[in-house]
């Protein structure tokens, strides 16, 4: 082994020798970089706070997530645990660089922060980025580099998605429905067959399902995310009623890691859970009185 790596593993075995309670304390900040998290989030900002940019948030994301599946591809380097197992304490996914946990986190809390313009949002963005970078050193699935690189990568993304998405997203609304609904279902599904993969199924899915169901809902069940308190809550608890049972059936009733049908049915499910997100669930509130229709155009 090489000096680094070797130095790597003595800091996070000295690290976990510190006071046992450390131990659920990151676990609980590396559950914010879990898939089971985002599936709960995207959905809490696109019906609960603002639905442009809960689809703004939610499509940088799940792009951030296909290029994390790339870099780790090109990179295929090993985590601390492949060389000591027993420093593994939480579950991870795949090779080590960049760390996905922290590249997302940057991705989504950055996102959040850049849409609400204020110095607290972003106080506690990099207050949680580092709180979840740090996590997966510490719960031994991650080396510093893995992490720093990931920080690094999702740092970048976000600001050239930051650069490009005002025009990216103009464009997009001056399209006919048919060509926004062509691109919604076909980008993610090219990327899903070029790297396939398990990530990639997750998100990719989740993407064409949510694009063609947001390029719908635009046209046919528009609907706002403002309201009072209570109105946003019940939203939440009648759209998380689906969602939860959805994930939960998939978990249970998809095919067998390895098999030919395991990938595509992946895809599948996350389509189903991403139509439901921005078109089901919007058409829902709305025969519930859940929510109106926005004031403004939604173009």
């Amino acid at each position: 082994m090489d000096p680094l790596t070797i130095w790597s593993l003595e800091l996070i075995a000295a690290m976990q020798q510190i006071h046992p309670a450390l131990h659920l304390f990151f676990r609980g900040f590396t559950f914010l970089g879990q898939p089971q998290f985002y599936v709960l989030m995207l959905p809490l900002l696109l019906w609960c706070v603002d639905v442009r940019m809960g689809v703004r948030v939610g499509v940088f994301l799940l792009y951030s997530s296909q290029l994390n599946a790339v870099l780790k591809g090109l990179f295929q380097l090993p985590r601390p645990c492949d060389f000591d197992p027993s420093l593994q304490l939480a579950w991870f996914e795949g090779y080590g660089m960049p760390s996905g946990h922290a590249q997302f986190v940057v991705a989504f809390w950055g996102a959040i922060a850049a849409w609400a313009r204020r110095r607290w949002v972003w106080a506690l963005a990099v207050v949680l980025m580092l709180l979840v970078g740090f996590s997966r050193i510490y719960l031994g699935v991650h080396f510093p580099q893995d992490v720093l690189v990931g920080w690094a990568v999702g740092g970048l993304s976000l600001a050239l998605y930051l650069a490009v998405q005002p025009g990216v997203e103009s464009w997009l609304g001056e399209l006919e429905l048919r060509w926004q609904l062509l691109l919604a279902a076909g980008v993610p599904l090219l990327l899903f067959a070029t790297s396939p993969g398990e990530s990639v199924a997750t998100a990719m899915g989740a993407l064409a399902g949510a694009g063609v169901g947001f390029a719908l809902a635009r046209r046919y069940v528009p609907f706002s995310a403002s309201g009072p308190t209570r109105q946003r809550i019940l939203r939440f608890i009648v759209g998380a009623a689906v969602v939860v049972p959805l994930y939960a059936v998939m978990e249970v009733l998809s095919p067998a890691e390895g098999s030919w049908m395991y990938l595509p049915s992946r895809f599948s499910y996350f389509v189903v859970i991403g139509l439901w997100t921005t078109l089901g669930a919007p058409w829902v509130f709305k025969i519930l009185r859940l929510a109106e229709a926005p004031k403004l155009s939604v173009n």
